[in-house]
């Protein structure tokens, strides 16, 4: 007789006995216990009167965001009541004592605590002084002394642990240290800063330090390289919890308060955190279709809602992501906590996951596509995140732009994450160095390797594309809207000089690329591009040109896919297989149109609306295959957002969302979503059914809760129609 088995139990957490004399300090919200008093020695009856020694009366943490601290340390947009300053730069902070303080007879010490077990050996536990005679890793000054109340200047190490810290005022007696009671009104939040240049993460401009830092305001572009779609994102690093909820995070990693101080880690550890593959990340990866026990990755419309479910939950992961979702949240991430971040779109990403810098396409012995054989794909667009920061483990011209990606494609080191990988290496093939730049480099430099089968299995390479993958990597200008095209820091010219010299360093690390030498043929064949707009029946225009001097048969199969953007065929919709003739020394191209009707492609249509083209053939009178590949990104309409009223802070304002169903089918079940940055947080509004030309029209009221200049952005999502968007800017007076 068989015993049963018995029942998977999550096993506890161990405790640290035997093993260590404390715990192991891993969790910024956990606090240890600081005496009020602590004795010099063994006090015969108790504490003796103390009233000749100085007494607290009052701290002001100068918190305010008018005041100073907020001011110049850029912190006045986070919407918390505590202090949160930047590393290695001064700030203030008052203290009210019983009496004037005598600087020669008084002796006292500011003391900053993180985490369950301070220790001075570990940074966690710092005490500032006033005089210069003694100072610790942080230095302190009086700038002030009026009457009672001393005003102390505050300048915390330049790679100094980030997160929330635990501030007392202690008193040395002739007896032991008096100190203040636990408060947790001082408490106060350390974060990087770009701002100086003694910190790791000093950006040297400060044009992209508000862009790359301060702006809450995102694009994300996704679509066709030659036909971009963007959409607009609420990055919210400055909402009210976004901030705990980033500390909750590295808790939630167990990662070390020790290595909280440095960005290469930090941005490491997020880029598993974010994803939960392995670790109760913050987002469920999904690119089914079926979203039903969650949210559907395109109606999400900013990271706020994301990340504040995930920390009021304990770390229950959020359903669901795909690669922009997973980037944007990241964003916040680096921003919230002063590291510059952007969202980069590499268009045709390849996922390269042997490393060999190949994507493979098989092809009969006609010329036709073998859809059984043909596994490899390559993702019309992938978004990742760049980091910026110094490397200080790698050699000198490696830091600035480092490649962070928490979309699980690969693991690393056992965990699925990738980066900090530099960009500078990335570009000139130096692959060896840490982390997952060889992957990355495989992103932006594989090739398309066309191979004929023939009848005994053997895979002849008869075409190689050098210039289809990375074609194009984009990222948000700084300071507006526009493109900026980073193509230029990944990889040099196609083709040139420099390009063969980096394929080859990148082949010593271990990057092998396709060697076979395939000969130029006299005929070639491109698919033209063209918009399409949903429910369009529209032309594919095939340009075939002959460069030799006779006539030129060829026999072409035209296959078109609807495809997940992550390159992964859903269904065909459109297969032919005409025969052209060309003439000789076309001075023109000969042009093949194939009509696609709507009907054909409609109903198949996966999320994100794309239509993969891949013509193939073999010219008769000299066997050569000819290839061509387009992408089709076929665009959904678009909601109509409006605001009326007074845009002034605390006026009363209106927003109205408006959507009219353009199809002859209902749409069911329809979500529709509004927010704004500093205006108005997250409303949502359920339709069940949007009939055939019918219009919707959605109200809410708001009233700003700051001025400047921001963006109401809104989304519609339901299961026939998806990725659906609408924004208007406002500028909101205060």
């Amino acid at each position: 007789m068989k015993t049963p088995e018995a029942p998977t139990v999550r096993p506890k957490r161990v405790s640290h006995r035997g093993r260590s004399a404390a715990p192991s300090a891993s969790s910024n919200k956990d606090e240890g216990s600081i005496p009020e008093f602590e004795a010099f020695g063994q006090l015969p009856r108790g504490v003796p009167p103390l009233s000749e020694y100085l007494d607290i009366w009052d701290v002001d943490m100068v918190k305010q965001r008018h005041e100073v601290n907020k001011q110049s340390h850029h912190t006045h947009l986070y919407a918390s009541d505590h202090l949160i300053v930047r590393r290695a730069q001064q700030f203030q902070m008052k203290i009210t004592f019983n009496r004037p303080y005598k600087p020669k007879e008084d002796k006292f010490a500011v003391e900053f605590v993180i985490g369950a077990s301070p220790q001075y050996s570990k940074g966690t536990y710092i005490p500032v002084f006033p005089t210069e005679e003694r100072q610790s890793t942080w230095r302190g000054q009086v700038i002030e002394s009026n009457d009672n109340v001393v005003t102390m200047g505050i300048t915390t190490a330049h790679d100094c642990i980030v997160g929330k810290y635990g501030m007392y005022v202690a008193v040395v007696t002739r007896y032991g240290i008096r100190r203040t009671r636990r408060d947790p009104n001082w408490d106060l939040y350390i974060i990087f800063n770009p701002w100086s240049p003694g910190d790791s993460v000093f950006l040297d401009d400060e044009e992209q330090r508000e862009e790359y830092v301060m702006n809450e305001l995102g694009i994300i572009y996704h679509g066709a390289y030659d036909d971009i779609s963007e959409r607009a994102w609420n990055y919210g690093q400055f909402e009210f919890g976004i901030l705990d909820a980033c500390l909750f995070i590295m808790d939630k990693a167990d990662m070390p308060l020790t290595n909280r101080g440095d960005p290469v880690k930090i941005s490491r550890k997020a880029s598993a955190m974010l994803n939960s593959r392995d670790d109760e990340g913050v987002l469920v990866g999904n690119w089914s279709g079926d979203y039903i026990y969650g949210v559907a990755p395109t109606s999400w419309t900013g990271s706020v809602e994301i990340l504040l479910n995930y920390a009021s939950s304990g770390g229950l992961p959020v359903c669901y992501a795909q690669c922009w979702v997973y980037a944007a949240v990241f964003n916040t991430f680096l921003r919230c906590l002063g590291i510059p971040g952007r969202v980069v779109t590499n268009y045709f990403s390849a996922h390269d996951n042997d490393g060999n810098l190949k994507m493979d396409i098989i092809l009969d012995d006609n010329g036709k596509v073998d859809r059984n054989r043909t596994k490899d794909s390559i993702w019309n667009y992938h978004c990742w995140n760049e980091c910026y920061m110094t490397r200080p483990d790698l050699p000198e011209g490696f830091g600035g732009w480092q490649v962070v990606d928490a979309t699980p494609q690969e693991t690393s080191d056992g965990m699925y994450r990738c980066g900090p990988a530099s960009v500078a290496a990335i570009k000139h093939g130096q692959v060896c160095y840490p982390f997952d730049a060889s992957f990355v480099f495989a992103e932006v430099n594989s090739d398309v390797v066309f191979y004929r089968r023939d009848k005994e299995g053997t895979l002849q390479p008869v075409k190689v594309n050098t210039s289809h993958v990375g074609r194009m990597v984009l990222t948000k200008a700084v300071l507006h809207d526009g493109r900026k095209d980073i193509t230029e820091q990944y990889k040099f010219p196609e083709g040139s000089p420099e390009e063969r010299r980096v394929l080859e360093k990148a082949e010593e690390f271990g990057c092998q690329r396709e060697k076979a030498s395939v000969p130029e043929g006299d005929v070639t064949v491109e698919i033209a591009a063209l918009e399409v707009q949903l429910g369009d029946d529209f032309e594919l225009v095939l340009e075939f040109t002959n460069r030799s001097s006779q006539h030129r048969t060829v026999d072409i199969y035209i296959s078109g896919s609807v495809v997940y953007y992550t390159g992964v065929p859903s269904a065909e919709v459109v297969l032919k297989t005409p025969t052209v003739k060309v003439d000789p020394q076309q001075s023109k191209h000969v042009k093949k149109s194939v009509l696609v009707h709507s009907k054909d492609y409609q109903s198949e249509l996966v999320e994100q609306g794309n239509l993969h083209f891949i013509a193939t053939g073999k010219v008769k009178e000299t066997g050569q295959i000819i290839t061509a590949m387009r992408l089709i990104n076929v665009h959904n309409p678009r909601l109509t957002v409006q605001v009326a009223g007074s845009p002034r802070v605390s006026e009363e304002m209106y927003v109205t969302v408006e959507f009219t169903n353009p199809f002859k089918f209902r749409l069911e079940n329809v979500y529709v979503r509004l927010e704004g940055p500093g205006i108005m947080s997250i409303h949502t509004k359920q339709y069940s059914m949007i009939g055939p030309g019918t219009t919707i029209s959605w109200t809410e009221r708001f009233s700003p809760r700051r001025a400047g200049t921001t963006k109401l952005m809104a989304s519609l999502d339901c299961a026939a129609l998806r990725q659906v968007y609408g924004e208007t800017e406002i500028t909101i007076q205060p």
